[in-house]
């Protein structure tokens, strides 16, 4: 875990952790308004706040209390991953179809893969191989709609199949999170603090717990709970329906936790049921302005945590990772569209436009390393520095698609016959 600066003895705890929040929104407004003006997402926005005010930029430090600001940041974890999960109805996740399903599989866990050798080579310990793979192999969903927004590409065929692909690449994430999490929780490690072999049999035990965790939520929340959901929506009760749902998603979470998996494990379980009723478009609406709230404390905490004077040396991993990460999936996810008779141009944007965008998902992973205390604190400005990097060039990359399939069409004669192979 990080330090803890010392409060200055003139502020009480309750003044401090006012000090603290009132610093943390007015810069991150500040910042949010300047990264809108030159149209990049906010989360850089925010990491650069928590660069700017946290104890490793001088002269000095704008944050009197770490452990609060941590503490907040773990309910911008569980907002966050149950408003993404309040997107992904269990009908939603049964339509993605077979080739999506397929092609998130094989990307996400080849990428996993390779990253792992690659962060092996680079002499990185056995467990932070593990959560930078794990990180390197989750493409932003966020970041890379709203560029395919602004491009005029939603109703893309790309676009499509990249949402599909996405779902189910979330879903394998925060599955492996959790399963990462109980094995790290078991303290698999050698007398010298070093990672040892891990056991299978406590691995296939992990595995089995997170199934029997998502699956039981799944089949008996959908049953009960949603139900339940529905008839306290039906009330019009809004503060009741706001504290029901919020009931739900932080006791998933301490479920999950108790279990020795991700609080986002159990948030987004919880998100997905709500989806299930009827009422999970008034969710979202009541939902989302906390979510905007408590995240933005969550990805200033990781600019927090970056030592700004170190961040020269990780320049070069980052690059090698985010090369790593882009050739895998675009080979990947390419290869397998092409395979499957879809046109060159839907093949190579789809690769494009989930080769390149690290975001929220990847920062949990490293946070939860860190929290657990099982990775070196320099994963996290690493991971803040491929986050910084991939959303500045995502725009660049799928424009990039879009054009070279904009060119194609108008360099054919027959144009209206181009996915005729489209499946």
């Amino acid at each position: 875990m990080f330090s803890i600066s010392t409060v200055p003895t003139y502020l009480a705890p309750s003044q401090s952790f006012v000090q603290d929040f009132a610093i943390i929104m007015i810069v991150a407004a500040i910042m949010l308004i300047v990264t809108y003006k030159i149209k990049q997402p906010m989360v850089i926005g925010y990491i650069l706040v928590g660069i700017i005010i946290g104890p490793h930029t001088p002269p000095f430090s704008y944050i009197t209390n770490l452990e609060t600001v941590n503490a907040i940041a773990e309910i911008g974890i569980i907002m966050l991953l149950f408003v993404i999960g309040t997107e992904f109805p269990i009908r939603k996740l049964r339509s993605v179809g077979k080739i999506s399903a397929i092609i998130a599989l094989s990307e996400s866990l080849g990428t996993l893969i390779i990253s792992f050798f690659v962060a092996q080579n680079l002499n990185f310990s056995y467990y932070d191989s593990l959560f930078v793979a794990l990180a390197m192999s989750i493409t932003s969903t966020v970041i890379t709609i709203k560029v395919l927004e602004e491009l005029n590409m939603v109703n893309d065929r790309s676009t499509t199949l990249l949402l599909g692909i996405s779902i189910v690449e979330d879903i394998i994430a925060i599955t492996v999170l959790g399963i990462l999490q109980s094995v790290a929780m078991e303290g698999i490690t050698g007398e010298d603090g070093t990672s040892s072999e891990l056991d299978i049999l406590k691995i296939t035990i992990s595995i089995l717990v997170v199934g029997a965790f998502i699956g039981g939520t799944l089949i008996l929340g959908s049953r009960f709970i949603s139900p339940i959901i529905d008839k306290i929506g039906k009330e019009h009760n809004y503060s009741l329906f706001l504290l029901t749902i919020l009931g739900l998603a932080f006791s998933l979470s301490l479920l999950a936790q108790l279990l020795g998996l991700s609080t986002a494990t159990g948030a987004f379980l919880a998100g997905v049921l709500v989806a299930e009723s009827k009422s999970s478009s008034l969710a979202r609406v009541i939902t989302i302005p906390l979510r905007d709230l408590f995240s933005a404390v969550f990805f200033v905490s990781v600019g927090i945590l970056m030592e700004i004077s170190t961040i020269g040396s990780f320049i070069l991993p980052a690059l090698i990772f985010i090369l790593t990460s882009f050739v895998s999936k675009l080979f990947i996810v390419t290869g397998i569209l092409l395979k499957a008779n879809y046109s060159n141009i839907t093949a190579l944007r789809t690769g494009l436009g989930m080769s390149m965008a690290k975001g929220e998902l990847s920062l949990v992973v490293v946070k939860t390393g860190h929290d657990l205390g099982v990775i070196t604190p320099s994963l996290l400005p690493l991971i803040g520095i491929v986050t910084m990097i991939t959303t500045f060039i995502t725009p660049y990359i799928i424009r990039f698609g879009k054009q070279l399939g904009d060119n194609y069409f108008r360099s054919s004669s027959n144009g209206t016959n181009l996915d005729s192979g489209l499946k």
